[in-house]
């Protein structure tokens, strides 16, 4: 018996630096609002059944909302379909935003290290970028992150 093959992307989203900063919500990346997103972006650019085929195995696995990195997962038959939605996604909410594609691999594993270096690589230019030390949330919050990414296999 074969198991199902599935491609692991590691996203990288860009949030519209020029967004209104007035607002009192700002956008938080979710895994329910990255899923919503590209599915939405997959019914408008390939329909219903272009739809219906991808939902078989896609799935948001992973989203750390400091650093904007996500692992989606998706049969290797829709990959590319799916790949094609999410370079059109232009919004999230009310938020523009780009995706960007840093790694595509046939494995969890491979995609978690991949994600792993960049979430570490991104984090340390976050605390740079911030000058003053963080606050024991963020750190904490990070730290989190981090250890959900470790244990990422299913």
């Amino acid at each position: 018996m074969v198991g199902f093959k599935n491609r692991y992307m590691v996203m990288e989203v860009f949030l519209d630096p020029n967004r209104d900063l007035g607002v009192d919500d700002p956008i938080i990346i979710t895994q329910y609002n990255v899923s919503k997103a590209i599915k939405d972006g997959i019914l408008v650019n390939f329909g219903e059944c272009g739809l219906a085929s991808s939902l078989g195995s896609f799935q948001v696995k992973y989203v750390n909302p400091i650093t904007k990195l996500c692992i989606i997962r998706t049969s290797r038959e829709e990959y590319q379909k799916v790949w094609s939605a999410i370079t059109m996604v232009r919004r999230i909410g009310n938020c523009p935003v780009l995706f960007n594609l840093l790694d595509l691999s046939g494995s969890i594993k491979a995609c978690k290290d991949a994600a792993l270096k960049c979430d570490e690589m991104k984090f340390e230019h976050y605390k740079l970028a911030a000058g003053a030390p963080l606050s024991a949330d963020v750190n904490q919050h990070m730290q989190n992150c981090l250890e959900k990414i470790k244990i990422l296999e299913h």
